[in-house]
């Protein structure tokens, strides 16, 4: 059964983890993706590693693990969009491709000719998708973006730590790349609503998409807390601003989280911990109340929940359909049954002749599944084949572009 997205073509100028995170996702989709890498360096993110895929012979290949996980399913092809026989090639590339993605800076692109303007005018269905640090217009558009900067300038940081007087507390960022990531999955959206867009009037469109923008629209629920009150969200640590009890707790030999988010679980907590009381407690039994005594109540739960293992407590509160769950590293990730019957480590077979891991797509569709059959690509891996088939180029054509360094 053909997926989704079978019928188009992406051709993929972005790198690091933004750009590629949307594109994968669209080759997740069953897009045809072509990877445009720089000849003999590629992606940045090729080197950057340890740690790095190792062969069958337990050597590190030169594929890093931060490159596998965002290029699967995708095409890759070398080419030097610097000179103008390059920049030749990427405008042949596009004239055939359903949809551009690219996060050079603002207007990096134009000197190559390879701007929407100049795309749409022999491919005027294309959708051309910029990713960028500030948006293409405005004060700040020229200016370089990185994950780090955004947690701080979006807000994130300032409701992510501990709370100011408490053992570490102080602004912290989110422990991936979330403002990246964010921006690959509104990118993905972006695109595959401009793909049903022209299939309804056949026109292409410009897509402009800011990582500074993605990372605001993230905090919605806590900036409204602010449009309605007027007061700044600050840091909970674990904790949360508008549900208790909402945290990590220490237990006897370790740690879980407790996520009682209404009055019914609260009582059925209060039941299994043994202190029915509290939930009787005028001060405690309705979410409001349980808000504003946090100071009082958060430290009896605490004192409660140490007197036992996590193991018991965690037993005991799922029979008592209390939610709750474990604080797992990433080994423990992957030993959860629910994680194992759910499929989300995949293996694909590699060049290296090893399988290569990689984190399942949470898509599940029952009639256009997704597939794991392609790796990420070597460098330049499919270059002329790709060349080749699509543009018609001869093995001598692409020999001359080989040795003068354009592909």
């Amino acid at each position: 059964m053909p997926r989704p997205l079978s019928h188009i073509r992406v051709l993929d100028l972005s790198r690091v983890l933004a750009g590629p995170w949307a594109s994968q996702n669209l080759a997740d989709l069953g897009a045809e993706v072509i990877k445009i890498e720089r000849p003999g360096s590629g992606d940045d993110t090729r080197s950057w590693g340890p740690p790095f895929l190792k062969d069958k012979d337990g050597k590190d290949t030169r594929e890093a693990a931060y490159f596998l996980s965002v290029n699967r399913g995708k095409k890759s092809v070398t080419l030097d969009i610097s000179k103008s026989e390059g920049q030749r090639i990427a405008r042949e590339l596009a004239a055939k491709s359903d949809v551009l993605i690219e996060n050079y800076k603002v207007g990096g692109l134009a000197k190559y000719g390879l701007a929407y303007e100049n795309l749409r005018k022999t491919n005027p269905r294309i959708i051309y998708c910029s990713i960028t640090g500030f948006g293409q217009s405005g004060p700040s558009a020229h200016r370089p973006g990185y994950d780090f900067i955004f947690q701080g300038m979006g807000g994130l940081m300032s409701i992510t730590g501990e709370r100011d007087g408490e053992p570490g507390g102080g602004p912290q960022k989110v422990g991936i790349a979330v403002t990246d990531v964010l921006a690959g999955m509104y990118a993905s959206l972006a695109i595959t609503a401009a793909i049903a867009h022209r299939e309804r009037t056949g026109a292409g469109q410009y897509i402009d998409l800011a990582l500074l923008d993605s990372i605001v629209a993230f905090g919605a629920n806590q900036i409204l807390n602010y449009f309605t009150s007027g007061k700044i969200p600050g840091r909970y640590g674990n904790a949360h601003a508008n549900v208790v009890p909402y945290e990590v707790f220490a237990t006897a030999d370790g740690h879980l989280v407790l996520a009682v988010g209404n009055d019914s679980q609260f009582a059925s907590f209060c039941k299994v911990a043994g202190r029915p009381e509290l939930a009787a407690d005028p001060r405690y039994a309705a979410m409001p109340g349980r808000i504003t005594n946090r100071s009082t109540l958060i430290p009896m739960l605490r004192e409660i929940l140490r007197e036992r293992s996590s193991a018991h407590w965690l037993t005991e509160l799922e029979a008592g359909n209390v939610p709750c769950g474990p604080i797992n590293n990433y080994e423990e990730v992957f030993e959860d049954p629910q994680v194992q019957h759910r499929g989300l480590k995949i293996e694909i077979p590699h060049a290296a002749g090893v399988p290569c891991p990689t984190v399942a797509s949470p898509m599940r569709f029952s009639e256009t599944p997704v597939e794991y059959t392609v790796p990420p690509p070597s460098l330049g891996e499919h270059t002329r084949e790709v060349l080749g088939n699509l543009l018609g180029m001869r093995r001598e054509e692409l020999d001359r572009l080989v040795a003068r360094k354009i592909i």
